[in-house]
């Protein structure tokens, strides 16, 4: 702004008033990220298990794409936005994994990437193996976290493992057995999300084991 100096009858510029910081992003994205990944297990694990027939398995894609990988994507932003890089690494992998799942499926289903039919089962087996190898070097390299997120992370390999030993195989058995695990893992992550939420509303942290690697 300017103002008038009368007896020099000169005008003088003051420096503009500082500007206003911008409110730094804070907050706990595993309240968005948690309970997405949550809702896509539970999703999956019926799916697995046999409650939806084996030709409906897209029954799940409405909650696994537009929830789980929209808000895990959401909670990697948020995660990386108040610098919790690891966390915004994990559920990005998640997001990515969930995403890829939803258009694993559509396109099987509605012939997007012209696969025949006689390929189909190792284009899926090409997916599961894919994931195994990055879900096995996420679970190895967060040994620092607390040991309920390397529970979880091992049991997702598991889970996986047994759904590509159940595809190749074609045994509804052994899928329904990856669908257990899926509901054993999604209880760990609801566990994590009590922590989360208890700590979020003023309470204490809950017990999630000291890290299986310590410097």
């Amino acid at each position: 702004m300017t103002a008038i100096d009368a007896d020099a009858h000169s005008v003088r510029t003051e420096p503009p008033a500082a500007e206003t910081a911008a409110p730094a992003v804070t907050g706990d994205p595993s309240l968005i990220g948690l309970p997405s990944f949550i809702v896509g297990s539970v999703a999956l694990g019926l799916v697995l298990v046999g409650y939806v027939p084996a030709a409906a398995v897209g029954a799940s894609l409405p909650i696994i794409v537009a929830a789980t990988g929209l808000g895990l994507a959401i909670a990697a932003v948020w995660s990386a936005a108040v610098g919790q890089s690891a966390v915004a690494g994990v559920f990005g992998i998640f997001a990515g994994f969930w995403l890829s799942y939803g258009m694993l499926v559509l396109g099987l289903t509605h012939n997007w990437f012209g696969i025949v039919a006689a390929d189909a089962l190792h284009t899926q087996a090409l997916y599961l193996i894919s994931w195994l190898v990055v879900i096995g070097m996420l679970t190895l390299a967060t040994l620092r976290l607390p040991t309920a997120y390397s529970v979880l992370f091992a049991l997702i390999e598991i889970a996986l493992v047994l759904v590509l030993i159940g595809t190749l195989q074609q045994s509804a058995g052994v899928l329904k057995v990856a669908g257990v695990v899926v509901f054993v893992f999604a209880a760990v992550g609801i566990y994590l999300f009590f922590n989360s939420a208890s700590q979020a509303t003023g309470g204490k942290a809950l017990p999630l084991g000291q890290p299986l690697v310590r410097d």
